[in-house]
């Protein structure tokens, strides 16, 4: 599907005594590559729009360029050519299949940095940062087909309040994509106080809550600069206490992938380019967190 624009003779430049530990990383990132290839024409072929459907595509057409780009790397390391298997199976259902491809890509981007940690050759971390880049967009992109508001989530309760305000909205004006951002926060906040007030101090809990702290104090100048009022924190009215800490972490998990379709979607809007970077970061680091409390979830 890809021509190699380097030449002939451009991955001589690997050749250089194998490291076991280097060759086994590449070989199992082939593998996760050539098994992500099939499951996303799986995943295409299931697409229930157009525009996701082609999305898919262009998305498993960078997982063809890592399966060349590694399996080209692998043969000039080891001198033979790299097997090829699938590791794991593709669900047969839609939604299933979206949120497997999002934690898939999760854990490949923190795989090829740690494969790009340890490689000497500059061109090949490069390629494995490149690539775990990639994966990033990815995620993203699959997170954003997987979520859709939840007017009936007990956190989520008001349809024109924080992520759930703002997912609904058919039009976005600045000032209210300000708005429903802080009140996410705002919500956040009030659901890991009650959290950490009904089940004690638990340490996921209290990094992401000093996390989402920093965020508040991240969009604060943005309401100042622009001249935006700041919205009254009314959070308190839409939280509930999980039944047990099984069900706060899955209400972290749920909180954290509306901020992330929150933030997603206002980026793909023409807002200013301070207001871009922050909302950049912003998403960055709820991606972050949504890791952290599906962690906490997978060991309950």
């Amino acid at each position: 599907m890809y021509s190699n624009h380097y030449g002939p003779h451009y991955y001589d430049y690997y050749r250089m005594p194998s490291d076991i530990h280097l060759v086994s990383d590449i070989q199992k990132a082939i593998n996760a590559e050539y098994s992500a290839v099939a499951c996303y024409k799986k995943i295409a072929n299931m697409a229930p729009t157009k525009d996701e459907r082609n999305r898919i595509i262009e998305i498993q057409k960078d997982e063809v360029r890592h399966l060349e780009e590694f399996s080209r790397i692998y043969t000039n390391l080891t001198g033979k050519k790299p097997s090829y298997q699938v590791i794991e199976e593709c669900p047969d259902k839609y939604k299933a299949a979206i949120q497997f491809a999002f934690k898939d890509e999760q854990e490949a981007v923190d795989f090829y940095l740690d494969i790009a940690d340890k490689a000497q050759d500059p061109v090949i971390k490069e390629r494995f940062r490149r690539a775990a880049a990639d994966e990033q967009n990815h995620a993203v992109w699959f997170l954003s087909f997987y979520t859709k508001p939840r007017p009936t989530s007990t956190n989520r309760q008001n349809n024109n309040y924080g992520a759930t305000g703002a997912l609904s909205a058919s039009t976005l004006t600045f000032p209210q994509m300000l708005t429903y951002a802080l009140q996410d926060e705002y919500l956040a906040q009030a659901r890991y106080d009650n959290i950490l007030g009904n089940f004690g101090s638990i340490r996921t809990f209290v990094q992401i809550k000093e996390a989402e702290m920093r965020h508040i104090n991240a969009l604060l100048p943005l309401f100042e600069r622009y001249q935006v009022p700041l919205p009254e924190d009314k959070s308190l009215s839409f939280v509930t206490t999980p039944e047990n800490i099984k069900a706060a972490y899955a209400a972290g998990v749920q909180g954290e992938i509306d901020n992330i379709s929150m933030y997603e979607k206002f980026l793909s809007l023409n807002i200013p380019t301070d207001a871009r970077t922050v909302f950049s970061q912003l998403r960055n680091a709820s991606l972050n967190h949504l890791a952290a409390f599906e962690r906490g979830l997978s060991r309950m």
